[in-house]
């Protein structure tokens, strides 16, 4: 059996970015740049005020000068223009934002200033001679890169393209991401009676699989549940065609029931493996089917849960783009003793604090891979290396956040 780790890059291996498409700014967000984006123009694209108050030349005020008195030429607001330059012992009003004349090189605030009329102004304090300027190109030049390519475009960069009146850009087009489920036991929320009968189980994977699929940046698919059986299963797969990568759960162990990967190899389909060294969720498996990639997750609702945030949502990420795969994992000392029987790595669900400066991580209690509860309770996996049998309370661990946002490029974690 593969490693986690390297069951996660012979995923990658095989995966690409998706092509470029050209979308409206307002719908990029958390979208990845295909081009490096340069920037048409200065900015500020002129010398402005940084403050309310007055432009001046520093000939006129020198540092720390005072009861000097200006002659006011003109008033520039924000979105105005100046008309005319300064002369000797003149000095124009200005706002925030607005473009100074030429001639001046600093702003004296307001503050430090007493009006004498509507023409005059005396200044009190010159400790702004020469300050309080933000100048052309300061922030970005024109031909500059201002984004390469590859960038995550969060709120701050959709910012930055706005300010170079990028309108549109050219990103990586969201994945589709089918994805099915199987098992004569299992039927969707259309069969309430049924399952509330006990004659059969709601099938939480779809839903779960529908939030990790959206939240990783895919645009899901759903192929429905399939019955145990070859021909049921495979007309729901030829339905994926189109699709970037698709998903199935269950079915793929070696079960009677367990039909997937025959079905996978008449449907002319590639199995590379199909079983990795960790628990929850042994039974992972990774092909191709048409072109597609297919990952195919345990049944289970834990290990489907488990084995998509390891496996899938990089394999979305890197359709999506993103360099950056994997959320990174953190230093973190167990909280209770607990011993594990099997010699695989481990993923236990818990619960990490902050406790005096030291993340502290408990279990949310019983650990089977059908408690979903337990992943409800979670905000971190635990992960506890094949070698170690016995966790004693204050074992230095690593755990996987689950709603962090730092990402690294590797596995973390084998």
């Amino acid at each position: 059996m593969r490693t986690p780790g390297d069951a996660a890059r012979a995923i990658l291996a095989e995966i690409q970015p998706l092509p470029p498409e050209c979308i409206p700014l307002p719908e990029a967000l958390d979208r990845v740049l295909t081009q490096d984006t340069r920037s048409p123009l200065d900015l500020p694209p002129w010398d402005n005020a940084a403050m309310d108050g007055y432009a001046v030349r520093s000939a006129d005020v020198p540092p720390g000068a005072s009861g000097i008195e200006l002659r006011i030429v003109e008033s520039i607001p924000a979105g105005g223009f100046p008309t005319r330059p300064l002369a000797q012992g003149e000095c124009s009003r200005i706002f925030t934002g607005a473009p100074l004349p030429t001639g001046a090189d600093g702003v004296i605030r307001q503050e430090d200033t007493t009006p004498l009329g509507p023409d005059r102004v005396r200044i009190g304090n010159a400790r702004d001679t020469g300050r309080n300027v933000r100048y052309r190109g300061e922030d970005i030049e024109k031909g500059a890169v201002v984004l390469p390519a590859g960038s995550p475009l969060g709120p701050a960069q959709l910012g930055v393209l706005a300010s170079i009146a990028m309108g549109e850009v050219y990103v990586h087009r969201k994945p589709r991401v089918a994805f099915l489920g199987s098992g004569d036991e299992i039927a969707d929320l259309d069969e309430v009676p049924a399952i509330r009968a006990g004659r059969k189980i709601a099938s939480s994977n779809t839903y779960t699989l529908l939030g990790n699929i959206r939240r990783a940046g895919g645009t899901p698919m759903n192929l429905g549940i399939a019955r145990d059986d070859p021909t049921d299963i495979r007309a729901r797969l030829q339905r994926a065609f189109g699709a970037d990568i698709v998903i199935s759960t269950a079915g793929i162990s070696v079960g009677e029931h367990d039909h997937m990967r025959r079905v996978l190899e008449n449907m002319q389909g590639t199995l590379g493996f199909w079983r990795i060294a960790m628990r929850p969720g042994a039974p992972v498996g990774f092909g191709r089917l048409g072109g597609m990639p297919w990952i195919g997750l345990p049944g289970n609702p834990v290990s489907t849960m488990v084995t998509f945030e390891l496996f899938v949502r990089p394999a979305i990420r890197r359709l999506l783009g993103y360099r950056r795969l994997f959320r990174r994992t953190v230093p973190v000392t167990a909280g209770e003793a607990f011993t594990l029987k099997a010699k695989l790595t481990h993923f236990q669900r818990a619960v990490v604090t902050d406790e005096d400066g030291t993340l502290v991580a408990r279990l949310t209690g019983p650990q089977g891979s059908g408690i979903l509860t337990s992943m409800a309770k979670a905000n971190a996996l635990l992960i506890v290396p094949a070698d170690l049998d016995d966790v004693t309370e204050g074992t230095a661990l690593e755990a996987i956040l689950l709603d962090d946002p730092v990402h690294v490029a590797e596995p973390p974690w084998e």
